[in-house]
C-alpha cells in the first residue's frame, strides 16, 4: 500500500516534508484542488494546492478535502504552515505536505504521477520504467553533441545509468566505466586524488581536469544536483577548456536530467517499498503471492534474522547497500515488528546464499562487534517461510541469554537451547520455582552473599567436571568442592539424580540470568 508517506519519503526531502501527520491512508491518485467545485478530489486522492494563494482558501480546501476522504493534501509555505491550516488539518486528521519554496508544481505533478503509476505496476526494484532509460540515453546523446564529446551519465555513486552513442574518441578509463556500468576502482582513485568527489559532494560548480597518466584524457564535469541534494554527474572526454556558450547549455541540460534522475530514483524506492510489502506479507502469513512476484529465486530458503547495535539496528537502508556491495543485486530484505529479515537461498555459495550471508555477517561484525545474526530452519515452500521467520526471530531473542559466541547462529545448532526456552516460556516462572533446593539457595545466597546457585549452573553445564566447572566461575577446583560441600549442607539435593539434574536446569533456564552469573573474582 501507497501512502503518503511512502510518498513523501519517495520524492525526498528535497521537495517534500509532512507537517501534519495523520492516518495512513492510501494514496491512489493525484488532483489538483478546484476552488470553484464544491468537492475536492476523491476517495484516496492527494490534493495539490497549486492555486491557493490564501489562508481563507486552504481552510476551504481542508475541509473538502475531510470530506471527500482525500489521502492528504500538499501546499507551499506559507499557507502550509499557517497555524490555522495546521490546527484545521490536525482537528480533520489530514495528513498535511509541505512542497518546499524551491519547487515547482510542475514538477511535483511529473514526480508523483511516476510514483503512483510505479506502484500500481511495479517492475525490479533496480530499474525504473524503461522509457525513463531511453529518455536518459537520448539526453546524453543531446548532451554529446552540445559538448561535441562522448558523455556518460552517473548517479551519485559513480554507476553508469546511461552513455552517448559517440564514444569513438574514448581513452581506456572510458571503457572500463562502459563496460563495468561504473567506473573502475584505479579510475575513482585518479578523480578522488584531483579532489573531483569532494567539489561534486559540496559545489555546483562545473569541473575540468587536465589529462592525466595513463592516456586518461581530459574530463568536463557537471553536477546534477536537486535542491541542494547531488543526484548524480555528467562525464565528458573533451580535448581541453570548452567554451562559455556550450558550458552554459550543458548547466541547463543538468537541470533537465536532475528531473529524470528524481523520477528513476522515486521509481527504484516506491518498487523497492511494494516488494518488501510483499515480502513482509509473506513472512507474516502464507498467502497467495507467488514465488515470481516475490522475486525468490528457486528454493529451498531460509530466514535470517539481522540484528545489531547503532545504525545497523532495522536499518533497512544500510542493510540494503552493504548486501548490494557485497554483490547482492536485489536483496530480500523486509522489516516484521521489530525486527529486520532476509529471505536466502539455503544452497550454493553465491550473493543471497546462506553461507554468503554466514561470510558477510562475520566480515561485517570484525568491524562492528554488535552485529549479529539468527538463521531459522529450512524453508522448502513458500508456506515454511513464516515457521522460518519465527524460529530465526526467537533464536536471536534468545542469542544475549544464551551466552553463544559467533556472530551469526543456526537453529540446528541451538535447537536444544529453543527447546528449554519453550518449556520455560510456556509455564510461569512461579509455577516452575514450585520446591526443590534452587528456591532455598537463592536466598542463601541473597541472605549470606555466597555464590551456590552460580556453582550449582557451573557444575551442572559442565556434567559434573570440576576442573571446567571451576574454569567456568573462575575459581579453583578446590574451592569448588568446598562450595559443593558447603551448599549440601544448607538443602538437600540429589545431583547423582538424573531427573534432579534435568528439573534443576528447567529451573535455572527459569531464574534471571543474572542470578546465576558468577560474580567477578574477588
Amino acid at each position: 500500500m501507497l501512502t503518503v508517506a511512502g510518498v513523501v519519503e519517495a520524492a525526498g526531502a528535497a521537495l517534500l516534508k509532512i507537517v501534519v501527520p495523520a492516518d495512513e491512508a492510501e494514496v491512489r491518485d493525484v488532483t489538483l484542488a478546484e476552488l470553484d467545485d464544491a468537492t475536492t478530489g476523491q476517495s484516496g486522492d492527494l490534493v495539490l494546492g497549486v492555486g491557493i494563494s490564501t489562508p481563507e482558501q486552504a481552510l476551504t480546501v481542508v475541509a473538502r478535502c475531510r470530506e471527500a476522504g482525500a489521502a492528504g493534501l500538499v501546499l507551499k509555505p506559507p499557507l502550509a504552515v499557517h497555524p490555522d491550516v495546521t490546527s484545521a488539518a490536525a482537528e480533520r486528521r489530514l495528513t498535511l505536505v509541505e512542497l518546499q519554496s524551491h519547487g515547482s508544481w510542475a514538477q511535483l505533478v511529473w514526480l508523483l504521477r511516476g510514483v503512483i503509476d510505479r506502484a500500481v505496476a511495479p517492475g525490479s526494484p533496480e530499474t525504473g520504467e524503461p522509457g525513463v532509460y531511453d529518455e536518459l540515453f537520448a539526453l546524453a546523446d543531446a548532451t554529446a553533441a552540445v559538448v561535441d564529446a562522448p558523455v556518460t551519465i552517473e548517479d551519485a555513486q559513480s554507476r553508469v545509468l546511461a552513455y552517448s552513442s559517440r564514444q569513438d574518441r574514448a581513452d581506456p578509463a572510458r571503457v572500463s566505466t562502459i563496460v563495468g556500468r561504473r567506473a573502475p576502482g584505479n579510475v575513482i582513485a585518479h578523480f578522488r586524488s584531483r579532489g573531483v568527489f569532494r567539489k561534486l559532494a559540496t559545489g555546483s560548480e562545473l569541473i575540468f581536469v587536465p589529462q592525466g597518466p595513463d592516456g586518461t584524457l581530459p574530463r568536463l564535469i557537471i553536477p546534477i544536483r536537486a535542491g541542494g541534494e547531488l543526484l548524480g554527474s555528467i562525464w565528458a572526454v573533451v580535448e581541453g577548456r570548452v567554451p562559455d556558450g556550450r558550458l552554459r547549455d550543458l548547466q541547463g541540460t543538468a537541470s533537465v536530467l536532475a528531473l529524470h534522475l528524481l523520477r528513476l530514483r522515486v521509481q527504484a524506492d516506491v518498487a523497492r517499498r511494494v516488494s518488501a510489502d510483499r515480502l513482509r506479507a509473506a513472512l507474516r502469513a502464507p498467502g497467495r503471492i507467488g514465488r515470481e512476484e516475490l522475486a525468490l529465486p528457486e528454493g529451498p530458503w531460509r530466514v535470517v534474522a539481522l540484528g545489531g547495535t547503532g545504525e545497523m539496528v532495522d536499518n533497512v537502508a544500510l542493510w540494503e547497500s552493504i548486501a548490494r556491495r557485497h554483490g547482492w543485486r536485489q536483496p530480500l530484505l523486509a522489516d516484521v515488528g521489530d525486527v529486520l529479515f532476509a529471505v536466502l537461498v539455503d544452497e550454493g555459495g553465491s550473493p543471497g546464499s546462506r553461507r554468503w550471508m554466514e561470510k558477510l555477517i562475520h566480515d561485517v561484525a570484525a568491524h562492528d562487534p554488535g552485529l549479529h545474526a539468527a538463521s531459522g530452519g529450512v524453508a522448502r515452500d513458500l508456506t515454511d517461510l513464516p515457521r522460518s521467520r519465527a524460529e530465526a526471530a526467537e533464536l536471536l531473542a534468545l542469542r544475549g541469554p544464551t551466552g553463544q559466541r559467533g556472530p551469526m547462529l543456526r537453529f540446528e545448532d541451538q535447537w536444544a537451547e529453543v527447546v528449554v526456552h519453550r518449556v520455560v516460556g510456556a509455564v510461569p516462572g512461579a509455577d516452575l520455582l514450585v520446591g526443590g533446593p534452587l528456591p532455598d539457595l537463592v536466598a542463601h545466597d541473597r541472605e549470606h552473599g555466597t555464590d551456590y546457585v552460580a556453582t550449582v549452573a557451573a557444575w551442572l553445564d559442565q556434567q559434573g567436571d570440576p576442573k571446567r566447572a571451576a574454569r567456568q566461575l573462575h575459581v579453583h577446583p578446590n574451592t569448588l568442592r568446598y562450595r559443593l560441600r558447603r551448599l549440601t549442607e544448607v538443602v538437600a539435593v540429589d545431583l547423582e539424580s538424573p531427573r534432579t539434574r534435568l528439573a534443576l536446569q528447567i529451573q535455572l533456564a527459569a531464574l534471571d540470568p543474572v542470578r546465576t552469573a558468577p560474580r567477578p573474582p574477588g
